[in-house]
Formats: structure tokens, sequence, C-alpha cells
């Protein structure tokens, strides 16, 4: 699962433009991969505090789709913006911004990915989606997250300092490296955008609707800590088939194993082609 192919377009990292992706426009909203006519669109929703250029990353090691990460307000080259006020303002400026983007209007099928918190973002968005009318992903694929109507434990984001805050997550999930623990300069630039997130979970409150007209799928780790009781759960959130399925690994499974993790997820995504 190495390698590239099909065209290149320009992204917010590096790259050339093809003729059909000149008339795209990302806006700030994506960080997209190369443009490949034919292959499914996954759209992926980063954790709590996550750098979108991980996700963009895969686009290397999936040739056969078409990769598309969400870059929320407050995070990386959108540090300077406010952040959202919850989890319902955010959905709606995203789902505004992913409207307005012609290549969300390309009728390929798509399907979205969402790791921890960004699976409740992901979830939410499906909702806006299907409330709005609007063409829904072939595939919900939520990843490490309890189903939104449970319990959603998190670290208190407004009762630590900076140095706490890194430490309570990393302890719970892992995830940080130890030079980002160790360094003060580390620790402001990458709490700033985790205790934001982090904020948005705290508060948010599930607004109970009628399940999802979507197929659903679970990813875990068996070391996580949220259980495959709480993956389990999801099942009342769409009406069609659910598929739940844990990896080894903890929290980020899907870097501890991260060739079998994509091959599940390509095993997802190819039926998608067309």
């Amino acid at each position: 699962m190495t390698g590239t192919a099909g065209a290149t377009r320009t992204t917010s990292t590096t790259g050339t433009t093809s003729e059909a992706e000149d008339r795209t426009r990302n806006g700030p909203w994506l960080l997209s991969g190369p443009y490949r006519p034919g292959a499914p669109r996954l759209y992926c929703f980063p954790h709590a505090g996550g750098n979108p250029v991980e996700y963009l990353r895969w686009a290397e090691l999936l040739p056969a789709v078409e990769i598309h990460v969400l870059h929320l307000p407050g995070h990386g080259a959108r540090h300077d913006e406010p952040d959202p006020g919850s989890v319902g303002d955010l959905v709606t400026a995203l789902t505004d911004g992913l409207l307005a983007d012609t290549g969300f209007g390309d009728p390929r099928p798509y399907a979205f990915f969402g790791h921890s918190f960004g699976a409740l973002i992901a979830y939410e968005t499906t909702r806006a989606l299907r409330d709005g009318g609007r063409r829904l992903p072939a595939e919900l694929v939520v990843s490490a997250f309890p189903a939104p109507h449970t319990p959603l434990p998190a670290p208190d984001p407004d009762g630590l300092s900076d140095a706490e805050l890194l430490h309570a997550v990393a302890d719970r999930h892992g995830g940080i490296p130890p030079e980002v623990l160790d360094s003060r300069l580390l620790r402001v630039l990458v709490a700033r955008p985790l205790r934001a997130d982090l904020r948005l979970v705290a508060a948010y409150r599930h607004r109970p609707a009628v399940p999802l007209p979507v197929p659903l799928t679970v990813l875990g780790g068996t070391d996580d800590r949220v259980t495959e009781q709480a993956l389990d759960a999801w099942r009342e959130h769409t009406a069609e088939p659910v598929t739940v399925h844990l990896s080894p690994g903890g929290h980020f499974y899907l870097r501890d194993h991260e060739e079998r993790f994509l091959d599940r997820l390509l095993d997802l995504l190819t039926p998608l082609t067309r």
C-alpha cells in the first residue's frame, strides 16, 4: 500500500493542479490529496487536537482512494481563527463550507471517517446533511469513540494547566510524544487546539433523532478504554447494517498497526469505486 497514483492537484501542502481540479474550490475547510478520477472519496475527521497532515499522508498509502481531511478553526494554519462555541456551531459552519466546495458536489460516492472526537463530528455532520436533504456518505466509519448518546468521559479542559492536560490525555489515550510533554513551547502549541476540542466534547448533549439511513462501521482497539460495549451502542444511530470490529492496540490502534488498519479501510471503500 505504498506509492502514488492518479493526477495531482494543488493542495494546502504541495502538488500541481489538474484541469478538472482548477474548478474545485476547497476553501479553508479541507486539505486534499491528489485528484483521482473514478476513485471513492474519503473525508477524514481528525481526533481532538489532531494535525490534519497525519491523515493527509494516507493519500500516499491508499493510491486507489481520494483523500480529503477536515481542517478545523483553531488548528494548524487556522490557528488564529476563533474556536467554535459548540459542536452545533462547528457542524453548521463545516457543513456550509463543504456544500460551498464544488468538489463536494462530485457525483462519485464518498465516505466519512472520524477518529475519536472526529467520530462525533463526522456523525453530527452526517445528521446535518440528512436534515438538509443533502446526499449522504455511502459509509460512515467511526473509530475509538463511545456512541454519542452515552456518557462521554474526557479530562476537564479548563481545570488543568497545559502540562497537566497533556499528561492526563497521554495517560488515558496515549498518542502524545514525549518530546511534546517535555517541551514548554510544544505543550503550548499542542494544548491549545486540544483544549478547544475537549471543551466541545464536555459541552456536547446528544439530541435524539431518527436513526441515519447510512451503513455504519465502528472500529476500536482491544486495549483502549473505549470498550466494545460503548462501541456496540452505536447501533442505535443507524437503520442500516452495522459492523463493529476491534483491532489489536490502544486508542491509537490505527497508528500501532497502520498497514492492517489501512487494509481494512480500503476493503470498506473498494465497493464504492465507480
